[in-house]
């Protein structure tokens, strides 16, 4: 095999398929398919990925490049990853090189530095006095100098003229962490007979003794401690060659210093052992199945996950555990280490890309059996899958809102049919379309009505916010809520207040003409952040100061609207002075382990009320909150989406279920504008059955998702008239090339018509069955190319949006 098929590294249309290359004498037999290697391209050099190896070309042998470098001993990519990249590029109708990208942890992507380099062609003297000084003596400079010296414009001159180049090195970022060990350099029986000629050298004695009873190396640190010994004493014994010391590979570990607890499996329930059966079942028969565990908060579905994966392990075989980014808490984290200990390698957005890095290389190199992680450990690069496990499946975080555009739950679904193993999705509120899967019996349902205890859901009142203020309560918190919340300080309970803040922020608005302080970028309303007095915009990043008068009307009446938590801690600390705090939210858990350790003090009882946004909604299972305060119930509600009403049910029933999990009953307090709405009623009575029947009846009118699918394409652009065009020829050409029955709405503009200088419009396409679908998408990407390439446009597809903003 001397050809390697390469897919490079350029996220473009135009070049998104392999290219040939030489494989130089060196190197043949040690590159394989998977692997990354350094290539030229045009004038750079590139990162690429080999995705096939083969012995003829269809072009000229003589005029194929050779590649420079591999980068890799072994494939990054096993053969599964290089085909379920394939899958991925025609599923989502992404590259195939960010396919393989979203495979990989961040430390993998290549980083380039550019450097200035003298032509082949060209003599110093042909260049300009400027740059010839720098070139002069090792015929190239680095990028970062040019920059430095302020010699960009003349470097662009010069490669104009043809005297310089500019080249591309791929420079690996990948570090492997060493740490300095130390070993015995002698055998067993050579020690002994050093060890008879250091009779009065009392440390050095202890020293040899230890590697006698423990030969292998350690770090010197570590051993340093253990026998609280200098430096000095293993220096000479290395001086006389009875001990060595060697740079050895450690891990990354964010769990290293922990001691877990080990725990052993609970006692099922009736109703969990006749939930797990089925998945035994297919454990034990190797089959492809997909399950929905459908039970109440605090039914116990985190045991049914942990037994069906001991069984798995038990056959050899290993496990993906999928939970949401908001809900992979350390308490998560504690029961799969309690249970797997080391066998479990856990991936989330909290740890630094060299910790990444490392816990991918445990999976990587079979070193453990079990991951437990975000959204993108789905690609953990396992060979012998047993089981995939989705928790809180009805999540949104579980699609990836930019390319490639997956689904994790489709992905794993793939995964499990080659690996012919199940997959658990686990929910107290399941994705409608899921729900309506298991209804049709495309997937079986399991069910858990009752919590592990027999303990009750929690009572839930429901609050009128527009009584309260016809009352002259003008605060935030209802009578109601005030009163159980001074009951459960005198009691010593724990309470959870939950703000609902997506979709609904702080905005700054004049009372006298209505005028709203908008980003000049983005067509959306700045954010009020009151810690820096300012208002920010959340989608460029635009920052202002809050004005004094309004610009329209010079009021004096302009301020901000809307609650934030930390007004909601101002108004407690006033209210309920006696009341110890913690508040979880985006600007307190910003530093590392800072989420950890204030989940940590509230277990241990340090507050009586944990405050926070989604990230205190899930997976939280302390004995001692026996009260929730849900403060905005209805932000959700009123956002342009047709999934509001769902994810507002979602969100409340999820929230709701924190109370009362353990002996002490529990109690829920919605506050709302909106409390004849049928999410919130329903969220109130935790009646799913009823929800999901009065939800299906407003899909079905209005023509969503499960009823039809959806792919929604969105054109964006500096300039107004080039996307309305655009988009317009889009909707023609959809128009022409699909059946009567495919419904396609717009182009209109998008909900959100401006970010960052650019122009959004969008069309919505909804079907039930397309068979040309796919290809007439793919023919729009291969018309509009030169307006992407050449204009700046660009054109995304989505083929299963769930946010339509």
């Amino acid at each position: 095999m001397k050809i390697a098929n390469v897919v490079v590294d350029v996220a473009a249309k135009q070049v998104d398929k392999g290219f040939d290359y030489l494989i130089p004498e060196q190197w043949q037999g040690v590159i394989e398919p998977g692997m990354r290697v350094v290539v030229p391209f045009g004038p750079r050099q590139l990162q690429g990925f080999v995705i096939a190896l083969k012995d003829e070309s269809d072009f000229d042998i003589a005029k194929l490049k050779e590649i420079i470098e591999p980068m890799d001993l072994t494939p990054v990519l096993n053969p599964e990853m290089l085909n379920l990249g394939h899958w991925l590029t025609n599923e989502v109708l992404c590259t195939k090189i960010s396919a393989f990208q979203a495979m990989l942890p961040a430390a993998l992507k290549a980083q380039y530095e550019k450097n200035i380099v003298l032509a082949e062609t060209a003599a110093i003297a042909d260049v300009d006095e400027k740059l010839r000084h720098y070139l002069f003596t090792t015929k190239q400079m680095s990028w970062k100098e040019a920059l430095h010296h302020d010699l960009i414009s003349t470097v662009h001159k010069e490669v104009a003229k043809g005297t310089v180049e500019v080249h591309y090195v791929v420079k690996e970022k990948t570090k492997k962490k060493k740490r300095l060990h130390v070993l015995p350099a002698l055998s067993g029986p050579e020690l002994e007979r050093e060890k008879a000629n250091l009779t009065k050298a009392k440390k050095q004695l202890q020293l040899v003794d230890y590697f006698l009873a423990n030969p292998e190396p350690i770090e010197l640190q570590k051993l340093l401690e253990k026998l609280s010994i200098g430096s000095a004493t293993i220096k000479s014994l290395v001086e006389k060659g009875i001990l060595q010391q060697e740079e050895i590979e450690v891990y990354r570990d964010p769990y290293a210093e922990r001691e877990f607890k080990r725990t052993e499996p609970f006692p099922l329930t009736d109703q969990q052992s006749q939930a797990i059966a089925p998945i035994m079942s297919s454990i034990e028969n190797d089959q492809h199945r997909v399950f929905l565990l459908y039970g109440v908060t605090g039914s116990g579905k985190t045991e049914i996950y942990l037994q069906s994966i001991q069984e798995v392990i038990d056959k050899g075989k290993e496990a993906i555990v999928l939970v949401p980014e908001i809900a992979l808490t350390p308490q998560m984290v504690n029961r799969f280490k309690g249970r797997f200990g080391n066998l479990v390698a856990v991936l989330h957005s909290g740890l630094s890309n060299g910790e990444k890095y490392d816990e991918w290389r445990k999976i990587q190199r079979k070193e453990v059996s079990v991951v437990v992680g975000a959204r993108s450990a789905i690609f953990a690069p396992f060979e012998n899958l047993g089981i995939i496990i989705i928790d809180e499946e009805h999540e949104t975080s579980y699609k990836q809102e930019e390319n490639p555009r997956y689904h994790a739950r489709d992905v794993a679904i793939h995964r499990a049919e080659r690996y012919s193993c199940p997959v658990i999705l686990g929910s107290a509120t399941p994705a409608l379309e899921t729900f309506a899967r298991a209804q049709k019996g495309v997937y079986q349902s399991l069910i858990l009505s009752k919590r592990m205890n027999d303990q009750a859901l929690p009572s839930v009142k429901i609050i009128d916010m527009r009584e309260e203020l016809r009352n002259g309560n003008r605060s935030m918190f209802s009578t109601d809520l005030f009163e159980k919340l001074q009951d459960r300080i005198q009691k010593k309970q724990q309470t959870v207040l939950f703000l609902n803040k997506r979709g609904h922020s702080s905005f700054v608005m004049c009372r006298d003409c209505g005028y709203v302080v908008l980003c000049p970028h983005c067509e959306i309303s700045l954010t009020y952040h009151r810690v820096q007095n300012n208002m920010k915009c959340h989608y460029c990043g635009y920052e202002s100061a809050v004005p004094k008068l309004c610009p329209e009307c010079q009021s004096e009446h302009i301020r901000y609207f809307g609650t934030g938590t930390q007004k909601v801690e101002e108004e407690l600390a006033k209210l309920l002075p006696e009341a110890r705090v913690i508040r979880m939210d985006v600007d307190t858990t910003t530093r590392k382990g800072s989420h950890e350790r204030l989940l940590t003090e509230f277990q241990q009882g340090k507050a009586d009320i944990l405050l926070g946004t989604q990230m205190i909604a899930k997976g939280l299972d302390f004995p001692n909150i026996t009260l929730v305060g849900v403060l905005s119930a209805d932000t959700m509600l009123h956002l342009p989406d047709f999934r509001a009403s769902e994810k507002t049910f979602q969100l409340l029933t999820q929230v709701s279920g924190r109370a009362g999990r353990h002996q002490l009953p529990g109690e829920v307090v919605i506050q709302t504008y909106t409390p004849e709405h049928y999410s919130i009623e329903l969220a109130g009575e935790q009646d799913f059955d009823q929800f999901y029947t009065k939800e299906m009846m407003m899909r079905k009118i209005h023509q969503y998702p499960p009823f039809f699918y959806l792919t929604l394409i969105t054109v964006s652009h500096e300039e107004l008239m080039k996307v309305v065009s655009v988009t317009e020829k889009i909707a023609r050409y959809l128009r022409s090339h699909l059946s009567n029955k495919a419904v396609i709405l717009g182009p209109v503009a998008s909900p959100i018509p401006r970010i960052k200088d650019r122009y959004r419009y969008q069309c919505l396409i909804k079907y039930k069955r397309e068979p040309e679908l796919t290809n007439t998408l793919i023919k729009i990407n291969e018309l509009f190319l030169p307006e992407t390439t050449r204009n700046g446009m660009q054109i995304s597809i989505d083929m299963n949006p769930f946010i339509l903003m």
